[in-house]
């Protein structure tokens, strides 16, 4: 029941309990909303057996503060899937193939028209300074391997495709004078005394000639070339002692072809070392002809026991 009080002549009513309760909550639920929280509503076990439905009894009233304002409310990143390792490490995209090995054109003991087409091309950029042979020799190999030192490549000696290519695309198709320049006309040098009387092969050694001569007469001229230091070719006057006209050595298993023997195991004969390696070259002692044709055409003239000179 209600009950008075009087103080100081005032008299005073008090209110009932509950009804102060409810005017403290709805106060603090202001105050929650005025400071910027939130309120959660949460039952209190405790008082639920004695409040009324729809009487606020029971019931407590909780703050709670935003999440960005709390120290420990960090966002939290998704979780992802541990990475599977591939069964094999994948290739780099920078990795290539090893480019394929270039193949072999020609090489030191080739023979033939494309080699003396290498020979002419080579010599229109000064890396060749012959004539064309068609035979590729230690001259050739040398003169390939300069070129490709200048150019960059692997100095082998050898044509691959790569070398060719890359001549073929600095040099224009040789004529058929480059592939095959006319011999140039040398003048015979005065002739020894004695070449001057009868049939005489007459060879000089300063000049590198063999000059074909009847009666001081000289009838035709080649190119010659003779021993090493250790094999010299003999000088002196000789006598053709026989002929042998497809002869092959009995000592080094290489052919003579057109021999005329002058003096022992030491002849007159065409080699086809010499047309291709020139003087670079030598013999083990004979007297090698460059010219094939020349050759041919003086072994026909030749008779045994004609003159042979060899001299200085």
């Amino acid at each position: 029941m209600p009950s008075t009080s009087t103080r100081t002549g005032t008299r005073r009513t008090r209110r009932p309990r509950t009804a102060t309760l409810r005017v403290a909550l709805a106060t603090g639920a202001v105050l929650a909303v005025t400071a910027g929280c939130s309120a959660q509503v949460v039952t209190d076990p405790a008082g639920a057996a004695d409040d009324k439905p729809g009487t606020g009894t029971g019931v407590r009233i909780e703050p709670t503060e935003p999440a960005s304002s709390s120290p420990s409310a960090e966002p939290v990143a998704a979780s992802k899937p541990p990475a599977t390792p591939s069964a094999k490490p994948s290739k780099s995209a920078s990795e290539k193939p090893a480019p394929p090995k270039p193949k072999t054109v020609m090489a030191s003991g080739a023979e033939g028209d494309q080699v003396r087409e290498l020979q002419a091309r080579l010599r229109q950029i000064a890396h060749f300074n012959r004539a064309p042979t068609g035979y590729y020799g230690s001259v050739t190999a040398t003169a390939v391997s300069s070129f490709q030192a200048k150019r960059g490549l692997p100095r082998t000696g050898t044509t691959d495709t790569v070398t060719w290519q890359k001549l073929l695309g600095m040099t224009k198709k040789p004529t058929a004078a480059e592939l095959r320049p006319p011999a140039a006309v040398k003048p015979a040098p005065k002739p020894d005394p004695r070449c001057m009387t009868g049939r005489v092969l007459c060879i000089s050694k300063n000049s590198r000639s063999l000059s074909w001569m009847i009666d001081g007469k000289v009838l035709s001229t080649m190119d010659v070339r003779f021993g090493s230091q250790y094999t010299p070719t003999r000088e002196g006057t000789f006598k053709v002692g026989w002929k042998s006209r497809d002869h092959v050595s009995t000592l080094y298993d290489t052919p003579m072809p057109y021999a005329m023997f002058f003096s022992g195991g030491q002849a007159v004969h065409y080699s086809a070392d010499f047309a291709a390696r020139g003087y670079s070259g030598a013999s083990h002692g004979c007297v090698n002809v460059r010219d094939e044709k020349k050759i041919a055409a003086l072994f026909d003239e030749v008779r045994t026991g004609d003159k042979v000179v060899v001299y200085k």
